[in-house]
């Protein structure tokens, strides 16, 4: 049997990089899946290409960091597919080469409006919805290898996504007992369009970025797709609260 057979997946960030990855795969793995992104037309061409290939699959475009929006996603996926079993809050923003007194307010604000603000948001309204179903569900939330040690990254983006790691230890410990399984992925450098674009910004950090890993190069979006796919599974019933790296060996590295 496939591993998300007759799951519900939300999957957010998902019009391009990591989050497409995950729509693919998971739907190949039996998944009803449900794409949330702001460029709807990136989600409607996602969407035909998981139903061509015989998958099921929703669009249900939005902005993480405005509650109203994850709120009207969580619903609408919910009522085409029965309910909500999995979620992999996966939109993020990221920007680099600036030390800390360099980013300017405009930028910390956005930074951590996605990074943070949107997980809290895609939280607050999917875990009521599993709760609710008596069967419980799992989440995963994308954090990164700058949400445990300093990275090339900003300052912020830094801050961010150690906040995305308390956020999860905290829900895991607060949903844990009523069926909700909450976990991290630490995401290494990965091949997606938002880490070209802060190699545009930071070219030389491309170098950098391959020499943290022992494996010496980027991911390719699927294999961090792939960890998703396990955690949001019941293979993985006994993980909770854990911040799990998809990094090439990065963190092994790190004190």
């Amino acid at each position: 049997m496939s591993m998300l057979a007759g799951k519900t997946v939300m999957i957010t960030g998902a019009s391009s990089g990591i989050g497409a990855a995950a729509a693919r795969l998971f739907a190949e793995q039996g998944a009803a899946v449900s794409v949330m992104a702001r460029r709807t037309a990136l989600l409607d061409r996602l969407v035909d290409d998981i139903t061509a290939a015989g998958g099921r699959a929703l669009a249900v475009g939005g902005d993480v960091t405005r509650g109203q929006d994850v709120a009207d996603a969580v619903a609408r996926t919910a009522d085409a597919f029965g309910g909500l079993d999995a979620a992999f809050n996966n939109a993020g923003y990221a920007t680099a080469g600036q030390a800390l007194h360099e980013i300017d307010e405009e930028t910390y604000a956005r930074t951590m409006d996605v990074n943070v603000r949107g997980v809290w948001n895609c939280l607050a309204h999917q875990i009521p919805v599993m709760l609710r179903s008596g069967r419980g569900g799992a989440v995963v939330n994308t954090s990164s290898v700058a949400g445990v040690a300093a990275t090339g990254a900003s300052a912020a983006y830094v801050a961010a996504k150690h906040a995305v790691i308390g956020m999860t230890k905290a829900a895991a410990a607060d949903y844990g007992s009523r069926g909700v399984r909450v976990n991290a992925l630490v995401v290494g450098s990965t091949r997606t369009e938002m880490m070209e674009q802060v190699l545009v910004e930071a070219p030389q950090l491309e170098q950098v970025f391959m020499a943290a890993a022992v494996q010496k190069r980027m991911a390719d979006p699927v294999e961090v797709a792939r960890a998703a796919a396990w955690l949001c599974s019941d293979l993985s019933s006994f993980v909770t609260g854990a911040a799990v790296p998809v990094d090439g060996g990065a963190t092994a590295l790190c004190d």
